[in-house]
């Protein structure tokens, strides 16, 4: 938790509400109440992450399951200041491409003040909390007392464990807890920060991440709020991996754990990022991702200086993160993902150039852009002296938006020391449309920025400049493109692109909503022929709502399977024929389960988890099709679908 967020609040650092501030009702849960956008607003990142509506803060229990990375972050949906703080969440299939998911955490459902934490994926099933196909996703939140919540349906919602009793209660005030599985001992551990005896983390130990054991305390004054703690290879090799412990503002201390107890000989921390690292700044609250399937170390974090018109707050571009000897010591290395490739929409690359104050300036003429990716190599000449990089956003007499600059004689990347490896400066630089990432040298340097790029007219710019005679061994160019579109609150395993053909279909708290006068479709690219297909259904006014299957591109052939709230079945049926139905009193705004087995000519229909289909019929006339969901005449929220072999 930022307590210093709480005082940019009070100081009106975003003044204007979406809506007035509110806790839910379990009722309302699982909450989505975000404004449309088509995330264009001014100043609004293009390729960093920032909430579709409402206050983010600090990064909580970035995780990846089961080919989903989750991104939970502390929010205020209903308003642009801190205030009563819930859990967003976003989720993404590449770590960049990311999607608004309906709140995860809610104040007025889940007991507690909902504060920052981390999250682990419990595959083993150590705890028992497993119900279902899902391995339970566990959170930790909490202040002055560490809460348990959990998932069983792969992080979208979280219950709360023994009524939120708290499982670890530091001396002090407390907050921010972080779980750790440490492999040398076995056992899981927790890192929470405290100010007990002055700034330090607790360590605590568990089997079975419900009971925790108090293991030690580390003492620091530096080590202020949202503590990581993470095994990093030094230089590769796992076998010399080192512990890595950070707080809030990226200041780091690497060391050794042997199960209770972290050491380290450093006196004073180094940084992981150069940028402003406060809760006012542009950098502050990072965390590592947990249960990574490559074992990478990746990391996001708050930017707060960035806000607009319905939101506040950015994260960082992810960042993975390497621990390497430089000088003679492990330091944290840091560069953008790789995934950051999948942005690139063109690329322009110049090699071998003799710049200087008369020739630099010229070489980048007629490069437009307001969200790209520079890449570029100079070897300095030997006892020259020169002072060069990057002037970012011009205007005119000489006006600039940003200079990322590199001097010689200082050895410095914008004020932060940087010596040459050899005779060699690397400059590499993410800019967006609010947002600045600088990285020198390989990651040696790392500062994330909020600069505000369209301060000045013609702000797409970029200029090379050279004071004094430099070598340019190579430059590239890449524009970057969105990772906004196709967002969604259904939650699905297709994989293919959802399509409306007929009807209204929107993102509705508890998933997609849709409405219409006839017959309304929306269509799946993905399509079977032999398979099981199952939704969650909810008929809110009107007459039937389906799953829809084997269709064709625009639902003219197609089976469904509905809840028939008028003629009071569940029916199955295909154009020009109703083939089966079965008896049901269809409630309005009860949520039905619709399972379908299609296996060849048999078609058999579940419903609510039953054994025993209600329908089970034989009509050979569609073999194969695409996926769907169907409302006639009313309004229906659909959720939860889900598509395997046949069973």
């Amino acid at each position: 938790m930022t307590t210093v967020s709480i005082v940019a609040a009070a100081v009106g650092l975003s003044a204007v509400a979406v809506q007035g501030v509110s806790a839910g009702t379990p009722q309302d849960y699982p909450e989505f109440p975000y404004p449309v956008t088509n995330y264009q607003e001014d100043n609004r990142g293009q390729y960093h992450f920032s909430a579709r509506g409402g206050w983010i803060n600090d990064v909580n229990a970035p995780l990846y399951y089961d080919g989903v990375y989750h991104l939970y972050y502390q929010h205020n949906p209903h308003g642009l200041r801190w205030d009563t703080m819930h859990w967003g969440h976003a989720v993404s299939t590449d770590l960049v491409h990311w999607q608004q998911k309906p709140i995860a955490l809610e104040p007025g459902v889940h007991p507690g003040n909902l504060w920052s934490g981390g999250g682990v994926v419990d595959s083993a099933n150590v705890s028992g909390l497993k119900d279902g196909d899902e391995d339970p996703i566990i959170v930790y939140s909490g202040t002055d007392g560490v809460t348990v919540f959990y998932s069983n349906d792969g992080g979208y919602t979280f219950k709360t464990y023994d009524g939120g009793r708290p499982v670890a209660v530091p001396q002090g005030t407390s907050r921010d807890p972080k779980v750790f599985w440490d492999k040398a001992s076995g056992r899981w551990g927790m890192v929470v920060w405290s100010d007990h005896g002055g700034n330090g983390v607790d360590f605590y130990t568990s089997d079975d991440l419900l009971h925790w054991t108090f293991a030690s305390r580390y003492q620091a004054n530096w080590l202020f709020e949202c503590p990581d703690m993470v095994p990093m290879p030094l230089d590769g090799d796992p076998s010399k991996a080192r512990w890595v412990l950070s707080d809030a503002s990226g200041e780091y201390v690497v060391g050794t754990f042997d199960g209770a107890r972290f050491t380290s000989d450093w006196t004073q921390p180094q940084r992981f990022n150069h940028g402003q690292n406060s809760g006012d700044g542009s950098y502050y609250a990072g965390l590592t991702f947990t249960n990574m399937p490559d074992n990478r170390i990746v990391s996001m974090a708050w930017q707060p200086g960035n806000s607009g018109t319905i939101w506040t707050g950015n994260l960082t571009f992810p960042v993975e993160m390497r621990l390497a000897t430089v000088n003679g010591a492990p330091r944290v290395l840091s560069t953008p993902i790789g995934e950051v490739e999948r942005l690139r929409t063109s690329t322009q690359v110049w090699k071998n150039r003799v710049l200087n104050g008369g020739n630099a300036g010229a070489l980048l003429d007629g490069v437009r852009a307001d969200t790209y990716e520079i890449d570029a190599e100079f070897r300095i000449p030997r006892g020259g002296r020169s002072h060069f990089g990057f002037r970012l956003g011009e205007g005119k007499d000489g006006w600039y938006d940003h200079e990322v600059g590199y001097d010689t004689a200082n050895g410095t990347l914008g004020g932060v020391p940087m010596p040459p490896v050899g005779d060699r400066v690397k400059i590499r630089m993410l800019v967006d449309r609010g947002q600045l990432e600088i990285f020198g040298n390989d990651g040696r340097v790392y500062q994330s920025l909020n600069v505000n790029f369209d301060s000045l007219p013609g702000g797409d710019t970029v200029e090379l400049f050279a004071d004094g005679r430099i070598h340019l061994e190579r430059l590239t160019f890449h524009e970057l493109g969105s990772i906004w579109g196709g967002e969604s609150t259904l939650v699905d395993n297709l994989g293919g692109q959802w399509y409306s053909d007929s009807g209204v279909w929107s993102d509705a708290t508890g998933g997609k909503k849709g409405t219409s006068g006839g017959d309304a479709f929306y269509l799946n690219t993905r399509g079977g022929g032999d398979f099981t297909y199952e939704a969650d259904v909810r008929l809110d006014s009107g007459i039937a709502a389906a799953i829809t299957f084997r269709a064709n591109r625009d639902a003219t052939r197609h089976y469904t399977a509905n809840i028939d709230a008028l003629a009071k079945v569940v029916k199955l049926w295909r154009p020009g024929r109703d083939i089966a139905t079965y008896p049901l009193d269809v409630q309005h705004g009860r949520t039905y389960h619709l399972k379908v087995v299609a296996d060849g000519p048999r078609l058999r229909v579940y419903l609510d988890g039953g054994a025993t289909p209600v329908i089970d019929a034989v009509d050979d006339t569609i073999a194969s099709g695409q996926f769907g969901l169907n409302v006639f005449n009313g309004t229906a929220v659909v959720q939860n679908v889900r598509v395997g072999p046949v069973s």
